[in-house]
């Protein structure tokens, strides 16, 4: 693996129901500084992936997002954590492009500008439609509980959907991810490393 895509509202951050609309409303979820700093320690790139409609929708003007993200990244840096890339789509649904996640364009751009196959790529997410959009990419993806997760594992679960992987949050979906350090791992091709 070499690149780990996160959705941003309810897998870094709470996701509110009115939405974040300045950096006074941004809430890190418990222990999601920590996991982005153990992925940049196993040096794996990080990219956040996120549906911003609030954009087209006239809640929260571009520049505004744009400085919530930026001081996201500098409070994950401050913490030892590296994003190399956020991409937002500012559509509202109704205006079908193909970036808004479910649709793969986000990812696959990144994909495409760092030069990764899907086999070695992941997205964390908290909604049905983060993971349709690593499936659309032929990417793993791993559902977290928080956010709208458990909502959304009981859409798919009641709608006949298994065989997903599900973390209970950020933390737990990097433990997944990552052995714990100086775990013995079996390797076929040459014992352990």
């Amino acid at each position: 693996m070499r690149a780990v895509f996160l959705d941003r509202d309810g897998v870094i951050n709470e996701n509110r129901p009115d939405h974040v609309k300045c950096w006074a409303e941004f809430r890190f979820l418990p222990g999601a500084l920590d996991a982005i700093r153990r992925l940049t320690e196993a040096g794996l790139l990080i990219c956040v992936v996120t549906n911003q409609a609030v954009i087209n929708r006239g809640l929260v003007p571009r520049v505004t997002v744009d400085a919530i993200n930026r001081q996201m990244v500098s409070e994950i840096e401050r913490h030892g954590g590296r994003i190399a890339a956020v991409a937002y789509c500012p559509h509202r649904p109704e205006e079908r492009c193909r970036c808004r996640k479910p649709q793969p364009g986000l990812i696959l751009d990144l994909m495409a500008r760092y030069r990764l196959e899907p086999h070695e790529c992941v997205v964390i997410g908290d909604a049905l439609s983060d993971l349709d959009a690593g499936r659309a990419a032929g990417v793993a993806s791993i559902l977290v509980r928080t956010g709208r997760g458990r909502e959304q594992l009981a859409l798919a679960l009641a709608g006949g959907r298994f065989g997903l992987t599900v973390a209970a949050d950020l933390p737990a979906a990097v433990d997944h991810l990552l052995p714990p350090a100086g775990a013995f791992v079996w390797s076929a091709a040459g014992g352990g490393t």
